[in-house]
Parts: C-alpha cells; structure tokens; sequence
C-alpha cells in the first residue's frame, strides 16, 4: 500500500521541502530506490549515494541538506535523528501492510475454564492457557504457545508460536516475544553433598515491564527465591541466556547469544555486543557499554565503553602470544632482579 508524503509528515513531524502529494509505496535503502521509495541518509560516509539516489523522498539531517540538496531534486524530510524517523516510517508502512489479527480463541486452543482472556486478545491454534492466567486486550497468543498457571500477559504484546511461558511470570503492555522463546524455566542452582548436587527449588518468577523486546530461542530464568526482573524498554536479541535472579535495568540492550550469569544486576541504558558474557553476582552501573565478545569478570562502577578480549590474530602469531603472556611472571621477577642489582651498582658508585 502507498501514502502522500504529507500524510507521513503529518503523523511523523519534520521539515517537508518539496511536493507532499507524492505516493510513496515503500522504503528502499539509497542505492536500490525509486521514484515510488522513501530512503534515508543517517551515515556521512554515504552522502555521494544520497547525492545520486532516484528516491522520491530523502530523510536527512540539517547538517547533511546543504550539501546533499546541491545535487539531489527530490523532496526532502529534515529532521534531528534520521534514523529512528526511518524506523518510525517502517513501522508506519508494516502498519498499512499489516493483515489485520481477528480477535478470540482458536477451537484448536486449550484455555482452562479459570483462564481470563480478554473478548479482544487472540488465542492461536494448538495454544495452552493455563489454571488462573491472564491475558489483557489485545494480546496475541500464536499458535503452539504455552502460559502457565497464573500468568500475566499484558495489554497488546504479542506472542509469536511457540513461546513458552511459565507458571507465574508476568509481562507488561505492548510485548514482542519471538518464537521459541522459554521465560521462566528453572534456574541453574544446585548445591553439592559428597560429590552429588542437590537441586534447589526455583520458586521466583520472571518479571517483565512494558515494551520488552525477547529474541527467538532466548531464555530467562525463573528467579530461586526473588524474581527475575527485566525493566521497561529492554530489547534481547537471539539465543540470550539470562540467570535466574538477575535484574536488566530499563532500556538496556543485548545482541546475540550474550550470557548473564545469575544474580548479576545490570544498569540503565547499557549496551552489550553479540557473544559478550557477564559473570554471576556482578555490578554494572547505568550506561555501560560492552563490546562484542568480552567478558566482564568484576563490577563496573562508571559508565564508559569496556572491552576485553586479544584482537583476532593468525593461530601461529596467537600461541606465541599466549608463551608470553604465560611466562610473564618469570619475566616480572627477573626484570625486578635486575632493577635490584643496577640499583646496588649505582648506590656504590
């Protein structure tokens, strides 16, 4: 489906140059539109694409329109921050595209008779809705999930098939949960006797605020004895794993397959590169960020950019990085010797 640029304006904001009755059908990055896209210039490093781009519509910076505009004819959106109007714009266009979701239950669907679903919420096919669970207006159960005994899913989030979703956990408004996706499986704890563990009784839950964001194949575990607390505006990529007890703070981001250990309590407005794993009981203050691959094995107490790991290199140059690295300790005590000895030498002179 197509819209007036106006119309996109209207809803959007920003500072229109040019003809608002243009039909714009879709987004298309700058290399690849047409007369019928609107793209996007966010990255200086592509100003001489957005200077030849065919798009009818440009979105663009203040700083970038002076020089863009000297070779590009089509219209023009000015706005502060380029790429989240982009967003906003796909998300207008999925929302013309979107196939409206009937409301009510699917006859396939299992739904206890002391569940409580909402007249407007969807249950899919082949759905379990456990003994005491809610499920609010406009929430979307697709097909194949599970809710557990006594849990809350909140107002228009949305489940996609096979979520699982366990005793007592809750989730607030506007949710995305990817399918696959286990909230609120046992936590990891055991405690050892005479070689032997023992299994210790997960009884927290898993709380979730509103407009959470959970990957596919992403887990979240129950908490042992308190909960399991995930913030407003998390966002969780793929194939996360988050212990039980931990508690993300609002607006925190991780990519794929980051790891927190249990108990390990994570601030506001951080961020976490793909594959990063935090230890268990740590600290991370507001506004940290980890990069790709790192282990954070201690607290973090300032906010900053935290990196730790060996640059990649070839396997030969690594192991003879790593003879040093190993034998570092002898060289500190022999470097020590000798400091020792010039400085005897010296004091007798």
């Amino acid at each position: 489906m197509s819209t007036r640029l106006g119309k996109l304006v209207e809803r959007l904001g920003g500072q229109l140059t040019g003809d608002a009755e243009i039909e714009i059908s879709g987004i298309a990055p700058l290399d690849a539109a047409d007369a019928s896209h609107i793209t996007f210039l966010s990255n200086p490093k592509l100003r001489s694409q957005a200077a030849q781009t065919k798009a009818a519509a440009l979105i663009l910076s203040a700083a970038d329109e002076p020089v863009i505009c000297a070779t590009y004819q089509g219209a023009t959106i000015v706005t502060d921050n380029p790429y989240a109007y982009f967003a906003r714009t796909a998300q207008f266009f999925a929302e013309l595209d979107a196939v409206p979701v009937e409301p009510g239950i699917h006859a396939s669907a299992s739904v206890h008779p002391d569940a409580r679903v909402a007249a407007s919420a969807t249950v899919g096919p082949h759905a379990t809705i456990d003994a005491g669970a809610e499920i609010a207006d406009g929430a979307v159960i697709d097909a194949g999930c599970f809710v557990g005994r006594n849990a809350k899913v909140g107002e228009g989030t949305h489940f996609f098939a096979n979520v699982s979703f366990h005793a007592g956990c809750e989730i607030g408004k506007r949710g995305i949960v990817h399918s696959g996706a286990v909230i609120g499986a046992d936590g990891f704890g055991f405690a050892r006797e005479k070689g032997a563990y023992i299994k210790i009784p997960q009884t927290g839950r898993v709380v979730i605020g509103d407009d959470v964001e959970i990957g596919a194949n992403t887990t979240i575990d129950r908490g042992a004895l308190a909960d399991t607390i995930i913030e407003d505006g998390v966002k969780l990529d793929n194939q996360i794993q988050i212990g039980h007890n931990c508690h993300i703070g609002a607006h925190t981001a991780m990519a794929g397959c980051v790891g927190v250990a249990g108990s390990a309590k994570i601030g506001k407005y951080c961020t976490f590169g793909g594959a990063a794993m935090v230890l268990g009981h740590l600290t991370i203050a507001d506004n940290v960020h980890i990069s790709s691959g790192s282990m954070v094995s201690r607290s973090i107490h300032e906010p900053g950019q935290y990196t730790g790991f060996y640059p990649l290199a070839k396997n030969a140059d690594w192991e003879k990085s790593a003879v040093i690295v190993r034998n570092l300790g002898t060289m500190r005590e022999k470097i020590r010797e000798l400091e020792k000895t010039i400085k005897s030498l010296t004091e007798k002179k």
